[in-house]
């Protein structure tokens, strides 16, 4: 999202979205089905919970001896022929490949669907580097051919209808009169993108995990686009946050039994690819050069922080689908790479606290996030936890934090506490209507502008109760 756009309120961003009737279309069917296709996933895997619980302490085991995994991952890698470069920043991250692409004579780079790259913003520094980059999985193409950034962390054009689709095939492809018909937009995406295979000179993709004792990066995909792009050019980059390492391939089976059926509802995704370093003289493909980028981008900072466990995230989106806002919404309004729940975490971790002075208040705390997270990251804590900084540093509004303020203050005295009931409930008289309050005063107006509050009860719990304890002696 531009600056342009990020310097639009959240608020007003949001309400775009709720007033667009074909992203309200698109977003109800798409994580509806997600829903129910993760529903019976996990129904049909009674060791589904208990692979939940293995996953979680391996990535907490692994965090407590990230270095070690790291030099271990660097040496194996190494030891198969591939090349490992450490990028602190995105600048770094994008330098690095910039100088690979320049060394190599890249002038087209063919891509594997990747948030990594999202994040570091790299199509943008390619195309201004003289070279051509082009996303080849279908969500991303789409989603490239409209100038847009992904809505949602593994369905990229999630918010686009199949009649929006055609529409933006017929115009930007030449193509008059397309059906709205997914078979027949998905082979027109075929036959466009075929020949950038054979073109391209380098290929970018991400990883979603990397094994530390065996050198191997893994790439797990719904589409044969990923292959294509790690075996047909003669360079091969990928980008990979330094969190994503695990120890071994019986470490790796967990997260395959639980990645697929979180994210898509399947048992396993349609291709997983182990890339073990370049081509070796005696096989017939594979690329001459094997780059692996690990990013850090803040992650590290965060080992002893209180995002912390925002480092187990598989980036499966079942936090997004479960999400009432994210739902409402969709990925655009959050305005950075990462949406819904724990993109807000991630938006904290890689920007900083002020960037989610807004975003920490978009969620219900409801808790559906936790219960579908397939390593149970407790995101409602940890949202608490930037609403208090936010709090703390003063980044919030100041009549949020005066609010705030007082009302903290009025819990710590019960007395004043019991004074506050029979007070709220003269001074709600101009305001409440049939048991609720649709409407306060002044920067008050700021809790009401999208919702009724309940009015105070004529008699509160404490007062019911000492009620009954006279009646019953």
């Amino acid at each position: 999202m531009s600056e342009a756009e990020l310097a639009t309120p959240f608020r007003d961003r949001a309400g775009r979205a709720l007033q667009d009737g074909f992203l309200q279309q698109a977003l109800t069917i798409a994580t509806t089905k997600f829903l129910e296709l993760r529903r019976e996933a996990f129904g049909e895997f009674p060791e589904g919970d208990a692979l939940r619980d293995r996953a979680r302490a391996i990535k907490e085991a692994t965090l407590q001896r990230l270095d070690h995994y790291l030099e271990q991952l660097v040496d194996n890698v190494e030891r198969l022929g591939g090349h490992v470069h450490f990028a602190t920043t995105p600048d770094d991250a994008r330098r690095i490949i910039l100088d690979i692409a320049k060394r190599t004579g890249t002038r087209m780079a063919v891509k594997s669907k990747s948030m990594a790259t999202e994040e570091i913003h790299l199509n943008e520094a390619l195309e201004a580097a003289g070279v051509t980059p082009v996303e080849t999985d279908l969500g991303e193409y789409i989603i490239q051919l409209a100038h847009e950034r992904p809505s949602h962390i593994i369905a990229p054009a999630i918010h686009k209808t199949k009649g929006q689709v055609a529409d933006l095939f017929a115009r930007e492809l030449n193509r008059p009169n397309v059906p709205a018909d997914p078979e027949v937009l998905t082979a027109i995406a075929r036959a466009e993108l075929r020949e950038k295979f054979l073109q391209a000179d380098m290929g970018i993709t991400g990883a979603n995990f990397a094994v530390a004792d065996a050198g191997t990066v893994v790439l797990v995909t719904n589409e044969g686009n990923g292959r294509m792009v790690t075996t047909l050019p003669r360079v091969h980059v990928a980008v990979m946050g330094v969190e994503k390492v695990v120890p071994s391939m019986t470490d790796l089976a967990v997260f395959l039994a639980i990645l697929a059926k979180s994210a898509t509802g399947q048992k396993l995704s349609v291709y997983t690819t182990l890339v073990r370093g370049p081509r070796k003289p005696e096989e017939l493909e594979g690329p001459d050069e094997f780059h692996l980028v690990l990013l850090d981008n803040g992650r590290i900072a965060q080992l002893g922080g209180t995002l912390r466990e925002a480092l187990y995230c598989l980036r499966c989106g079942a936090c997004l689908n479960v999400c009432p806002v994210y739902r409402s919404i969709g990925g655009h309004a959050y305005g950075y790479t990462y949406p819904g729940p724990i993109g807000i975490l991630l938006t904290a971790m890689l920007n900083g606290a002020a960037s989610v002075k807004d975003l920490a208040h978009a969620s219900s705390l409801c808790g559906a996030c936790a219960d579908a997270c397939p390593v149970r990251i407790d995101i409602p804590r940890m949202l608490i936890e930037l609403r208090k900084e936010v709090d703390e540093k003063k980044i919030a509004p100041w009549s949020e934090r005066v609010v705030f303020t007082l009302v903290a203050w009025l819990l710590r005295h019960p007395a004043l506490f019991r004074l506050a009931a029979p007070l709220a409930r003269v001074f709600q008289r101009p305001f409440a209507r049939g048991g609720r309050i649709e409407r306060l005063p002044l920067f008050f107006g700021e809790w009401t502008r999208t919702r009724d509050l309940p009015a105070v009860a004529a008699r509160t719990f404490s007062e019911r109760w000492a009620a009954l304890e006279r009646e019953g002696r």
